[in-house]
């Protein structure tokens, strides 16, 4: 490690001086266009142009020269010290095969790991620069030697001796000449052979034979992921050493359960942000539309929530769900929908990677913004320092991982989505973004896809088109569709701009997005093509809702607003009391959504502005409802609460 840092330090003092010198060409090149200026009588005489081209040429010379010597000596350090094949990294990985389950020795094994391969990827990016450069002073060179040498015998008639001179100097170039053009193809030849150094790392022969039994060794297969716009290189992981698997801390008697997850079961319940595929519709039915939080009216239970958080609650079956987090605590809470009893609690902490310092995030925001996701079987809750865990629904911890601390100014708020055994996960920050799908069973990596966009405050949604469902994102600037099993881009929109909140939904064959101080858009995801948009009124947080051919949006200026889905054309609005962060949701034909100081307004969907009614509940509000079949839960800055007829 001490030997590769050494070279990697000596090659970036020598290619400081590189850029040095390559300034001095840039700077004679103006020059030499000069000198090649037609008009030579009006700039210099010929003297003086001699003089500058032998300088010119002397600098180009002495340039290209070093350029070269510099890519010889870096393809013999690379070959001597290959940092792709490290003996430090060797040693840890046999140590490794006898202790499989020694944490530290992979935690060495990766840090030792990343390290050679920045090493390496140094010494790459300096051949290709250094090819460009050498060619740059190369023709500079040639250039300016041939200025000269026209400039200095074209003065006067040369005399019999001169002309001996001139040919046995001009040998003397050509022999010169032949052994600069040999540096050059040599030097060239070590950039070639440097930069095909990764043959030897093809994915085939990067498979590890193990012994039986053997689960520590991670095999990765690399598939290039080709679209018609864009190259997107999507890695799937089979075996991953950053995951921690657990036994069951708590042995909980019970009967185990059938649990069928599917289409059927996922729309009856709400096991995700905004309800099924987070689309915003629930499909629950006998729902009050009065309460009053101040005298108990139609409250049926209320539990103090003892830290904060922004997440909504899921629902799977007559569990609900939801996370709370501060700085030095982060909770997964389990309660009885129908009594609101504190089924259990479990801290989420003792995690590999995990931060021990949290991140600064913003007061609106925290660091358990994210809503959590369930399958029938586990519960999957992320966080704001890049904690991700699963429990199984009588909470015994079944793994977690870290996946690096979101590079984010407000704080991750990106919700979590399963399907077919797949979790994913929307990681958009300003030190890269991706998407990925974890196995739900072990929380390995089953595809991760880079994608180049700014950072995104959004959470994913699923759209079943033609059949298949798409996995659709939205961020800035691009409106995204991806293939749920391989992470494939199907297609892509640039259409958005901002600080994107809001997240997108489908509804009657086309997603729709929005966001405040951009545009409202609507895209057909079977081909990709924006089919219109409008700017009339946007939200910068809260979420649109499609139902039955019209888009509702709360603004945080205090106003929902209607659309024609098929148009965009601009159909009512109306002013409430306070701003929205809640998004609207749609359930029995109605639209509910909540200001941030606890009212609800209730809707009748449709091309007019019909409120059934606008309960209090007397305590602010910034989450989502979730609806249950005669109950609706809504969770306050500090209770979690239960509403339904007395």
């Amino acid at each position: 490690m001490k030997q590769t840092g050494a070279i990697v330090s000596v090659a970036d003092v020598a290619w400081i001086i590189a850029l040095w010198v390559n300034r001095s060409i840039h700077s004679s090149m103006k020059t030499l266009k000069w000198l090649l200026n037609l008009d030579f009588e009006q700039q210099m005489n010929e003297t003086e142009k001699i003089k500058r081209a032998k300088q010119i040429a002397i600098i180009a010379g002495v340039f290209t020269a070093f350029v070269g010597v510099l890519l010889l000596l870096n393809y013999l350090q690379i070959k001597k010290s290959d940092p792709l094949n490290s003996l430090v990294l060797e040693k840890l990985v046999e140590r490794l095969s006898s202790e499989p389950n020694n944490q530290q020795f992979v935690e060495e094994i990766r840090q030792v790991d990343l390290l050679m391969r920045k090493a390496y990827f140094t010494s790459l990016w300096q051949v290709r620069t250094g090819a460009y450069l050498m060619l740059l002073g190369a023709i500079v060179l040639v250039l300016s030697l041939r200025v000269y040498y026209g400039l200095r015998f074209a003065i006067d008639q040369p005399s019999a001796d001169q002309i001996k001179e001139k040919k046995k100097r001009q040998l003397t170039q050509r022999w010169i000449g032949i052994s600069g053009a040999l540096v050059i193809i040599l030097a060239i030849m070590s950039a070639f052979f440097t930069m095909n150094h990764l043959r030897s790392y093809e994915p085939e022969k990067m498979i590890v034979h193990s012994k039986a039994g053997d689960e520590s060794i991670e095999q990765l297969e690399i598939v290039s992921i080709r679209t018609s716009e864009t190259e997107i290189d999507t890695v799937i992981i089979t075996e991953s050493t950053d995951v921690e698997v657990k036994q069951p801390e708590v042995a909980i008697t019970q009967q185990p359960e059938m649990v069928v997850f599917n289409e059927e079961t996922v729309k009856i319940n709400h096991n995700a942000f905004r309800g099924s595929w987070g689309n915003a519709v629930s499909s629950s039915t006998n729902l009050p539309t009065s309460w009053d939080g101040a005298t108990g009216k139609n409250i049926l239970w209320k539990t103090e929530l003892p830290i904060h958080g922004y997440n909504s609650p899921v629902i799977w079956n007559e569990k609900l769900f939801l996370s709370s987090a501060n700085t030095s605590k982060r909770v997964v809470y389990c309660y009885d929908r129908n009594s609101g009893k504190l089924l259990w609690e479990r801290e989420v902490n003792n995690i590999q990677g995990s931060p021990a310092t949290q991140p600064k995030t913003t007061e609106d925001t925290g660091l358990a913004a994210p809503t959590l996701t369930v399958d029938g079987e586990k519960v999957f809750a992320i966080f704001g320092n890049g904690d991700i865990i699963a429990f199984d629904l009588n909470g015994n911890r079944v793994w977690a991982i870290n996946l690096g601390v979101p590079d984010n100014h407000y704080g991750h708020s990106s919700s979590l989505l399963t399907w077919e055994k797949k979790l994913f996960i929307q990681y958009d920050t300003h030190s890269g973004s991706k998407v990925m799908a974890l196995s739900t069973e072990t929380g390995k990596t089953i595809w991760e896809t880079v994608r180049t966009n700014d950072v995104s405050w959004a959470s994913p949604i699923l759209a079943k088109v033609d059949g298949k469902f798409q996995l659709i994102m939205l961020a800035n600037p691009n409106l995204s569709g991806y293939d749920i099993n391989t992470g494939k881009q199907l297609w892509s929109v640039d259409c958005m701009s901002g600080e994107v909140g809001p997240s997108p939904v489908y509804g009657g064959g086309l997603v729709y997005a929005t966001n405040e101080y951009a545009r409202m858009v609507a895209v057909n995801p079977k081909t990709g093509e924006k089919v219109w948009e409008d700017n009339y009124y946007l939200p910068e947080v809260s979420s649109p809702a499609y139902h039955n051919r019209y888009i509702y949006i709360a603004t945080t200026f205090a106003v929902v607003a209607c659309f024609e889905a098929a148009t965009g054309k601009f159909l009512w609005e109306f002013d409430a009391k306070n701003s929205f962060y809640s998004s609207p949701m749609i359930a029995e034909g109605k639209v509910w959504v909540f200001d941030t100081g606890g009212k609800a307004y209730i809707f009748e969907s449709g091309s007019e502005p019909k409120l059934i009614s606008s309960p209090e509940l007397g305590e602010k509000v910034f989450a989502t409802p979730v609806f249950a079949d005669g109950r609706v839960y809504i969770r306050g800055v500090k209770h979690l609460y239960c509403i339904g007829v007395n």
